[in-house]
């Protein structure tokens, strides 16, 4: 076995399983399988160009030495980013622990209580410091809240304001700048009219239905907003506010003086710059507009017993179900950024956030006392962090960065000053001391942090924040990690066994990939550092992009989009953009398939489009006669199609190219999902199909880490003429020569994940990914040959061949009083998560195992779908006490006493011999939806407030 090579690790699959494999498949080589799966006239006729793979400790060496590209000075742009302390216990206990990063999206609520109650912490944590009613489980960044709130209150203006038409949205000139370029991407297709300008000088006007400011604002000056926001209300206008997480410690809530949206960034609560992220954005808001928050809710309920268990509420609210009546595409969530956050308030609660604030204002007020004692101007009467100091920008600029440091430079004459929660004395004196030399006068030596003074009153906090138990019982690191773990113990992931979600490719995350995230010198760099400081990242990126170009069959790549689902949405805009460069302002028409994934119709209304479906076959693939109709049809208006590939049925249609072609013919562009890239790589890619862009999604493909549904990186690759419309950043360049305004926050959006994807392809090279992609099949059809006779599958490719997932049919078993969602509960007494249910097809399961699992593993999956199938033919419809509507079965059910089953609790709770050997134990029967969303508590109430009587 050859030690070195990273594929043999990667992929589950041993050399000695492959010809079993294939023998159970039916095919003599794994080229035969590949040609009975793939339509020849779409496989690449030469391998992919790129470099040769490197073991795993030849990149740990290659990243060691580009990290020594990166020059981390000392930082204080601010900006919305802030170099934060990540206590070494959460960074060892969740940031670095695959028990917390390879855990999938809380769907399945009894195997995720732990990480549903760091959420529920999390969000207890925001509407305590914004003083809100209800917020959610975190979104990408600040820019993109930002964003989703106008929407938000654009979608519940007051009846007539919708019959008006009002249209009008005060953004307050103190707006980030990042925030301003992402808000002028949303407007444009939602047809809603940005007014910029001084919120002092504001008039009400009815033509407003919503207005935004900064807490506090883009120059660090704290402004009392109270009259403002009583005016807006007066006059039925809607407000808005962005706020600084750690000054709403010392700055009264916003939610006290009535607002109605809450938005900003979690990350100085020890989250890694990263260079722009992935970090937890928050959104907070009323009660009243419950059904209409972006994102995922995590509430509070009941299970079977009555116990208190927690849940996805409200998950009517998905895409899935709403599809283009969407108000938003979010489909990801910064879940394990939120984690982090949500500890951080628990590690230091209220007394030490109010310490670490306290610390942070006193520097920044002992800062400007020493710079204004040299006699310089500063501008802000009233601050929390941020100072602006009027002098020669050019001047200290180059001075600041001989010596390692960088300030923010508003224009020539204003040096704005950030510290943070790293920011020392020693610190201070330095800046002091180049502040003093650029104007040729001594220095004053600050000998000690005094107590700050600059927050007015009238603003300052007198609300109590974050009273219950759990912020007030962990502040030692025994602690703490004793509760982390508590929770870790609740939560199955990928480091206990399959998680076989067909659309969700949860693939290995690997050690050697992850690793660099921990190291300062990718993790304390700031996004608008000037580039020549970020040798380490450029390299990285440009390199990544280049790759990402050579697999796809493009021409070019951004990678700002940080999801899926805003990839999507940028691809679509860039599409919008190419079109109207040509005059062709009328094309709005997108196709899209009933089969598609509900973020893709979202995306669309989004993008200002309108979606018109086109029919499936019988077969699962696209109707060509129902598609070419409607093309032709549209052709005068027709913008793009949508499509995935494989298909979501799990199929490689043969008529792709047919399909992309009609679409070219009647003027529209392709957009292809990049869902199934998985499926792709390194055999076809959406070039050869007659695609023009994808979005990929990096924590599939590329093995970037769910972490419990978040973070995801989405970036989008083009053909050659839709290279010029990538997307921009208004403070570090980026995109094409016609560049469509900002989709995320940060220049190259989560760009520290990138480093993840970027590991994984230069630890494979085209060999191993080209690998990768075959065992990915050949796992897929091994298991469908295995379940044959026991589950139908429903769609499968011309030659009877699965692509890299399929879709298994569940509905005869209700002749049996058995639903889909049964069978998912029971797997978790098995020890497994269940496929993805439901999806694309009502009553079924997708079932996609990638090319990580080995055959054992697979084995042991199957045993457990066959054992399950034979429970449910022993089963009556009249007889609804049984294993399967029982399930999941807890510890302290198999533990009672009493035991009234008409099973045996060895049936119950090890039903196969392998579980005895490795048993994981749900900790919550089943839960109740239902009742959670009639009674819906999404904090950390007390039982005594939820529960009946």
């Amino acid at each position: 076995m050859n030690t070195d090579s990273f594929a043999l690790r990667h992929i589950g699959p041993r050399r000695d399983d492959l010809q079993k494999m294939l023998n159970t498949v039916g095919v003599d080589s794994m080229e035969q399988l590949i040609f009975e799966t793939i339509p020849n006239d779409i496989r690449l006729e030469k391998d992919l160009t790129l470099d040769d793979a490197m073991s795993e400790q030849e990149y740990l060496e290659h990243i060691t030495e580009l990290s020594s590209k990166n020059n981390v000075f000392k930082t204080y742009i601010g900006l919305g980013y802030h170099q934060a302390i990540i206590p070494p216990v959460i960074q060892r206990n969740i940031l670095e622990n695959p028990g917390w990063y390879t855990a999938y999206t809380p769907y399945q609520a009894e195997i995720a209580q732990g990480r549903l109650e760091a959420l529920l912490n999390y969000q207890t944590m925001i509407t305590d410091l914004t003083g809100m009613e209800l917020a959610n489980a975190s979104l990408l960044d600040e820019s993109t809240a930002a964003a989703e709130a106008m929407s938000l209150l654009f979608a519940v203006r007051e009846r007539d304001q919708k019959k008006s038409n009002v249209s009008k949205f005060f953004v307050s000139e103190e707006i980030l700048p990042q925030t301003l370029s992402l808000l002028k991407t949303r407007a444009i297709p939602l047809e809603i009219e940005l007014v910029i300008g001084n919120h002092e000088e504001f008039d009400f006007s009815d033509e407003y239905f919503a207005a935004l400011l900064q807490y506090p604002g883009k120059t660090g000056k704290v402004y009392d907003y109270r009259d403002f926001v009583a005016k807006a209300k007066k006059n039925q206008i809607k407000v808005a506010v962005a706020a600084d997480i750690l000054s709403l410690v010392k700055l009264e809530a916003p939610g006290s003086y009535g607002v109605d949206v809450v938005v900003g960034t979690t990350q100085r609560f020890g989250i890694p710059l990263g260079y722009g992220g992935p970090h937890a954005a928050y959104f907070a808001t009323l009660a009243a507009y419950k059904r209409n928050i972006p994102g995922r809710i995590i509430g509070v309920t009941k299970d079977t017993n009555g116990n208190r268990a927690l849940r996805m509420a409200l998950q009517t609210r998905e895409q899935h179900i709403k599809r283009d009546k969407a108000t938003s595409n979010i489909c990801t969530a910064q879940v394990l950024l939120a984690v982090m956050a949500g500890m951080y308030g628990v590690y230091h609660g209220p007394k030490g956030l109010d310490y670490i604030a306290t610390k942070v204002h006193n520097h920044a007020t002992t800062l400007a006392d020493a710079l204004e004692r040299l006699g310089l101007y500063q501008t802000n009467e009233s601050y929390f962090d941020t100072i602006g100091i009027k002098t020669d920008a050019t001047k200290i600029k180059f001075l600041s960065e001989s010596k390692e440091i960088n300030f923010y430079y508003p224009d020539e004459e204003t040096v704005s000053i950030s510290v943070n929660e790293t920011t020392t004395l020693k610190d201070l004196n330095k800046i002091v001391a180049l502040f003093a030399e650029a104007i040729n006068k001594e220095t004053i030596k600050i000998t000690e942090i005094k107590e700050g003074n600059a927050i007015p009153k009238s603003v300052a906090r007198h609300s109590p924040f974050l009273e219950n138990e759990v912020f007030n019982s962990y502040h030692s690191e025994t602690d703490l990690m004793r509760y982390i773990k508590k929770l870790e113990r609740k939560d199955l992931a990928l480091n206990h066994s399959m998680i076989p979600l067909g659309s969700c490719t949860m693939k290995l995350n690997a050690a050697a990939q992850m690793l660099p995230l921990s190291d300062p010198m990718w993790g304390n760099m700031h996004p608008f550092v000037p580039i020549e400081q970020a040798g380490g990242y450029q390299y990285i990126l440009k390199k990544l992009e280049d790759q990402l170009t050579e697999i796809t069959g493009f021409a070019g790549t951004s990678l700002q989009p940080n999801s899926g689902a805003q990839g999507e949405f940028a691809g679509l805009m860039v599409i919008k953009a190419y079109h109207e460069s040509r005059g062709d302002h009328h094309r709005k028409i997108c196709l899209i398939p009933s089969s598609a994934h509900g973020t893709n119709p979202a995306s669309a209304i989004m993008a200002g489009m309108r979606v018109v479906v086109t029919k499936a076959t019988l077969e699962g693939n696209i109707d060509i006669n129902d598609l070419r109709e409607k093309a032709e049809l549209h052709k005068d208006n027709l913008a793009a199609l949508m499509i995935t590939y494989p298909s979501t049925h799990g199929v490689y249609e043969s008529a792709i190219k047919e399909a992309t072609g009609i679409i070219h013919d009647n003027g529209g562009q392709v957009y292809m999902d990049g869902a199934n890239m998985n499926a792709q790589v390194a055999l076809t890619n959406p070039g050869a199909i007659g695609a023009d862009v994808c979005h990929l999604n990096l924590h599939k493909t590329f093995a970037i880490p769910h972490g419990g549904g978040g973070p995801g990186v989405g970036p989008i690759c083009v053909a050659k003429q839709l290279v010029p419309f990538l997307p921009s950043n208004p403070i570090i360049r980026t995109g094409g020569e016609k560049a469509i305004t900002a989709i995320s926050a940060a220049p190259w959006g989560s760009a520290m994940a990138c480093l993840i994807s970027y590991a994984y392809i230069c630890m494979l090279g085209e060999n191993g990914l080209k690998k990768s992609t075959e065992y990915a099949i050949l796992n897929a059809n091994y298991i469908k040959e295995r379940l044959k006779g026991h589950f139908e599958v429903l769609y499968a490719g011309e030659r009877g061949r699965a692509a890299h997932e399929m879709i298994i049919d569940c509905r005869p078993f209700k002749e049996n009083g058995i639903e889909v969602v049964d069978i998912a509960k029971r797997l978790m007494d098995y020890g497994f998560h269940a496929p993805t249910v439901s999806f694309p097809v009502a009553g079924t399961m997708m079932i996609e195992p990638t090319e990580s699992e080995s055959l054992p593993e697979l084995d042991r999956f199957c045993d457990a779908m066959i054992s399950v199938k034979k429970e449910i033919d022993a089963i009556s419809k009249d007889e609804p006490n049984n294993l399967l509507k029982n399930a999941p079965h807890t510890q302290a059910m198999l533990t009672a006493d009493a035991w009234t089953m008409p099973y045996t609790r060895q049936q119950a709770a090890f039903p196969l011999d392998y579980v005895s050997d490795n048993k994981f134990w749900p900790s919550v029967r089943r839960v109740d939806d239902a009742y959670g969303d009639r009674n819906l508590i999404c904090t950390c109430a007390p039982i005594e407030a939820y529960m009946d009587a």
